[in-house]
């Protein structure tokens, strides 16, 4: 197959070039680098069959030749991101979305969505199934993020059913692995470069929050699965063994051999208003569909983890 990836250069969309490349297929990766990195593709410099374009997807796109499938990655995802960017958050949620999705139709390819459990919000249900419609507070802070993924998956339905693109829609869970950017914001990379600075790591509430961790490796299985079945529906992708914030930094301390210290602290600023107070896929329809539960346990994926950041802290 041919595929496109936007987003390609960002964390998880150079784990799923690697592997789709590594199953034979070509490969092109599209990001504008506001929050990728050529650092993360430049091992595949030189592949004969992985092609890098540096673009804009909220603009028109133009790809040369047939594709087969269209993985629309390209998002602002993190809390520093989005909290900064808010306008562009939203354009690429719906003009990016647009783009792809017009391109998809051209080229009559197969279109995955990365849409993400925030379309849940503050959760009233837990765990979260596909049919549960959210909580989500469309003008706090982060209904930049929220909303432009429920308008994504709208606007992919509508594509679907209107002009009979196949369309697939991945709700992705809290995900980890090499290749987070340090200053992503998210609890994953504070807390191990933290523990390797010897600082305090910083908790809140408490540390009584949950969230549950999917390694990518096991992702990106679960998206490939997805892209060759027949489901249209929405479906969750992340791990359901939830652990409570303050559990995950003690996990952290333990693997990193940190002497920091645990500081309690009460949030003040907008990246924690509505932040969701428990998070846990339903991933049943997972199993059920794609034959699909992750398989890395979280002790190993955090060592690959935090060697990968101990290199650059």
């Amino acid at each position: 197959m041919r595929i496109l990836i936007t987003g390609g250069a960002g964390f998880i969309g150079s784990h799923l070039c690697d592997r789709l490349l590594a199953d034979g297929h070509q490969v092109i990766a599209m990001d504008n680098l506001s929050t990728g990195s050529v650092d993360n593709i430049a091992h595949l410099s030189g592949h004969e069959r992985f092609h890098f374009i540096k673009h804009d997807v909220t603009n028109y796109i133009f790809i040369e030749g047939p594709l087969d499938a269209v993985f629309h990655l390209a998002s602002l995802p993190s809390p520093v991101d989005y909290l900064n960017l808010p306008i562009q958050t939203l354009k690429v949620g719906a003009l990016g979305t647009h783009k792809t999705l017009g391109l998809a139709l051209e080229k009559q390819a197969r279109f995955l969505l990365a849409s993400t459990s925030e379309v849940y919000g503050d959760p009233l249900v837990h765990p979260q199934p596909e049919d549960y419609w959210g909580n989500v507070n469309p003008v706090g802070p982060r209904g930049v993020y929220d909303e432009s993924k429920r308008f994504a998956e709208a606007l992919t339905m509508a594509y679907h059913k209107y002009h009979n693109v196949d369309t697939r829609i991945v709700r992705i869970f809290n995900t980890y692995g090499p290749r987070m950017r340090m200053d992503d914001g998210r609890v994953v990379p504070n807390f191990i470069c933290q523990a390797l600075r010897g600082e305090p790591l910083t908790v809140y509430d408490e540390g009584k929050r949950t969230r549950s961790f999917c390694y990518v490796s096991d992702l990106v299985e679960g998206m490939v699965r997805l892209l060759h079945s027949d489901e249209v529906e929405p479906v969750n992708l992340g791990n359901p063994a939830e652990m409570t914030i303050l559990d995950f930094a003690h996990r952290v301390l333990a693997l990193t051999g940190s002497s920091s210290e645990i500081a309690f602290v009460h949030p003040t600023d907008a990246r924690t208003k509505d932040d969701p107070k428990v998070r846990c896929p339903d991933i049943s329809k997972a199993q059920r569909v794609l034959g699909w539960e992750p398989q890395v346990p979280l002790e190993e994926g955090l060592r690959q983890t935090i060697a990968y950041f101990r290199e650059r802290v």
